[in-house]
């Protein structure tokens, strides 16, 4: 599998994974705690300057978070045609800041980093008798190996309708690519109870 991580060397690469999750989720409740737009700008500004000084080429960088922000510019344009520009653009500027934010955390934070501080975060839910650490651990660390998966997949998909000529639409592109990653996860799901890896 693909991975978002990004190896390096950075200040954000040696903070401890559980003060950059901290950080990221105090950064979404700032940025959508106003209305103001000079706010979530600011927190835009700061996230890309985070995210785009981590020393990655400016095309390695952009090529993961395409198909988000396009998927971003489509929110904001849904709110433009029913609410107003001013919803748009607060929109527009909120999920732009969260989506950069939170692809520098990504990009610097290994997958069994994540899995070893999400279990942690979780131990006293296991305490209670409520979840199973782990296995909340492992969930999160399969979705975001999954995310660049899924992106390649989609990717691959739609040149191979290019290159057969046929019209490239939404309704064409997502049956394979969700059959094709249910199979994955069918997959991977057997290979993690063969193995024993989740807790019973």
């Amino acid at each position: 599998m693909r991975s978002l991580y990004v190896a390096g060397d950075t200040w954000l690469h040696r903070l401890k994974p559980a003060i950059k999750l901290t950080a990221l989720a105090v950064f979404a409740v700032a940025v959508f705690a106003t209305r103001n737009p000079a706010v979530p700008g600011a927190a835009l500004a700061l996230a890309g300057f985070v995210y785009f000084g981590l020393g990655q080429p400016l095309r390695a960088a952009l090529r993961p978070l395409l198909p988000i922000l396009l998927t971003v510019a489509l929110v904001a344009l849904f709110n433009l045609l029913v609410n107003s520009a001013g919803e748009a653009l607060l929109t527009l500027l909120r999920l732009s800041a969260l989506v950069l934010m939170a692809a520098a955390v990504t990009a610097t934070t290994g997958i069994s980093d994540f899995i070893d501080t999400i279990a942690a975060a979780a131990r006293p839910l296991e305490r209670a008798g409520l979840v199973k650490a782990s296995d909340i651990g492992l969930a999160v660390g399969l979705v975001i190996r999954f995310v660049p998966e899924i992106l390649a997949r989609y990717q691959a998909i739609r040149e191979a309708h290019a290159a057969r000529g046929l019209a490239i639409r939404p309704s064409t592109l997502l049956g394979p690519l969700v059959i094709q990653t249910l199979k994955d996860a069918d997959s991977i799901a057997a290979a993690i109870d063969a193995r024993g890896i989740r807790g019973q």
